[in-house]
């Protein structure tokens, strides 16, 4: 018969100090292993509640190049181009007409192409220079050929639509459409006057395309 082994004093103990160990051990890990996880997820709720909170109104900073010099403006994001142009940087040369894409009263050019400023977000034209009717003219005061011959051609009465009329006519000569009276007229045609100076307009191009398409 098998005889029963008395426990000794500090065998309990022992066994206890090693299950303690042991279930240290395991919670440590599990508490190692659950710190990133839930570190991403309070980030990532932290960054949906920033989201969650922020107006789409709110104003935002916008970097403009505008005739060369760079200019850094906090604007509602659904300011159109236009509207910055005039009421941020002061430079009223840009006329507003029937703010609907319609006149071509505003146009400027962007990224050397004529865009109508009252249906472009500024916000679209960061990382692109824009140009307007007052970046033309040269620093020692020179007009620009198109708007020279703008002028010895009477091309213009009320001169409203004057602004956009001369940086249309740029880029008409510079997209090889000024070939023709027939083509001016046609790539011309978006941009209206309402005194009927159409003609003089046709003259004006006519006169500075040699040299504008050298400038």
């Amino acid at each position: 018969m098998a005889r029963s082994v008395p426990a000794r004093p500090g065998d309990t103990h022992a066994s206890g100090n090693a299950r303690q160990t042991r279930r240290n051990f395991l919670m440590a890990t599990a508490s190692s292993a659950a710190a990133p996880a839930f570190a991403r997820a309070l980030t990532a709720d932290s960054a949906q509640a920033q989201t969650a909170h922020r107006d789409p109104r709110d104003p935002s900073i916008v970097n403009l190049r505008v005739n060369g010099r760079a200019h850094q403006v906090t604007l509602d994001t659904r300011t159109t181009l236009l509207d910055a142009l005039r009421e941020h940087l002061g430079l009223t040369g840009t006329k507003k007409g029937c703010d609907q894409g319609q006149c071509g009263a505003c146009t400027v050019l962007m990224g050397g192409r004529r865009v109508l400023s009252c249906l472009t977000l500024a916000a679209m034209a960061e990382g692109q220079a824009v140009t307007t009717i007052e970046g033309l003219a040269g620093t020692d005061g020179a007009l620009h050929p198109m708007q020279q011959a703008f002028i010895d051609n009477d091309a213009f009465q009320c001169g409203y639509c004057t602004p956009g009329q001369i940086m249309s006519a740029i880029a008409c000569v510079r997209e090889g459409h000024a070939e023709t009276d027939a083509d001016i007229r046609e790539y011309m045609s978006g941009n209206l006057c309402r005194c009927a100076a159409y003609p003089n307009i046709v003259a004006a191009i006519n006169q500075a395309k040699a040299a504008t398409q050298e400038s």
